[in-house]
Formats: C-alpha cells, structure tokens, sequence
C-alpha cells in the first residue's frame, strides 16, 4: 500500500512539474498550438517590394499658355468705282455722210487730228488720235469706200511696214503708224485703234474724210 501511494504521489509531481516546463521555457506548444492568452499578430512578409505610384514629370508642352494678345483688324478701305467715260456724242463728229451710212464707217478730222468708228449713226469707238499726211502728201478728204483690208502690208514706195492697213484710196489706208510723226498721206493710228479699225470695218464701208 506504501509502495503505491508513493508510486502515486511520485506520477502527479511528474505531471505538474512537466505541465509548467511547458510554459517557462519561451517555446510554442508541441502540434503547433497557439498558448492560451497570447495576442496574434500577421505582418507583411520582409521580403515583399514596397509599391509606390511614380510622380508624374510634368511636361514642357503642358506649361502655362501665353496670353495672345489680340489686336484689331484694320478695316479695308473701299475700292473707289471707276468713274464710267461718257458716251461719246454723235453730234461732235462732222462726217454727216458717215453718219447716215448704214453698218459700220469711219469719220476722220484732219485739223483736230481724231477719227471716230461709227455704226448706225451711233459712235461705236472714239474719239482717238491720228496723224495724216505732212505737207506734200497731204490726205485727201472726201468720201470714200474701203477697197481692202491687208493685216502686213509692206509698202515698197517708202520701204516701211504698214500693219493693219485698211485702205480707202489707192495708196492710202488706215494703219499703225507713228502719232508723233505725219504720214505721207495715210491716216496713222495707235497699234491698239488701228486692230479695232481692222476689226470693225468691212469692204465697201464709208470713209469720210474732213479738213
């Protein structure tokens, strides 16, 4: 009986002293178990990168704008109209005979050196300058008829170039020429009127000519 009480008491002192070494030592329980009490704690593993949004570098394009600074348009200056020539008026020209012609005619005035063309009684293009013959080759006046028209004629007799050449008498015709020198007897005219005349009058059309 003694030996089994001291067996006893021997077996209980053993598991005390087992049970407290559990606790003392600092070491976790057997199986992984959690000590009754203790406060748990989950951090983030060491190794884990730390995240962290880039900054954003601001670009040179979005810097501030520069006020513009707005200055006022000038205002356009209106283009002045051409001023409109006046019609010219048939009762300055003194050629009555082409005046009364029907289709288109040429009046030319030898003392105030201008010719009109004429169509219907109406007057179509002129007054413009001419030059007629000088002293010695003097124009004709009269009325006369166109004969011919040549577009380059060359005169053989003064060995000169007679463009446009409308010609109303033999040897005398509407042409280009100089206006700042007479003729030697031919009506002179700008390369421009003299085009026009070439144009405009037909074979068989009035020339009339007055001093």
């Amino acid at each position: 009986m003694k030996k089994f009480l001291v067996g006893v008491t021997a077996l209980a002192t053993a598991l005390v002293l087992t049970a407290c070494s559990g606790n003392s030592g600092g070491s976790a329980p057997r199986g992984g178990g959690i000590a009754q009490g203790a406060t748990t704690t989950t951090s983030a593993p060491s190794s884990a990168p730390a995240t962290s949004s880039p900054t954003p570098t601001p670009s040179s394009s979005s810097s501030t704008p520069k006020p513009t600074s707005s200055k006022p348009k000038p205002t356009p200056k209106p283009t002045p109209k051409p001023t409109p020539k006046p019609a010219a008026n048939a009762a300055d020209v003194p050629c009555k005979a082409a005046l009364a012609s029907p289709g288109v005619s040429a009046c030319v005035d030898l003392s105030a050196l201008k010719t009109w063309l004429l169509q219907d009684g109406k007057v179509i293009y002129g007054p413009v300058k001419q030059l007629p013959g000088k002293k010695g080759y003097a124009t004709p006046t009269g009325v006369f008829h166109v004969s011919a028209k040549v577009k380059n004629y060359h005169s053989k007799q003064f060995d000169a170039p007679m463009p446009n050449s409308v010609f109303f008498l033999p040897g005398i015709a509407f042409h280009t020429g100089s206006l700042s020198v007479y003729s030697h007897g031919c009506i002179h005219l700008s390369a421009a009127a003299s085009q026009k005349y070439f144009t405009m009058l037909q074979k068989g059309g009035v020339v009339q000519v007055v001093a």
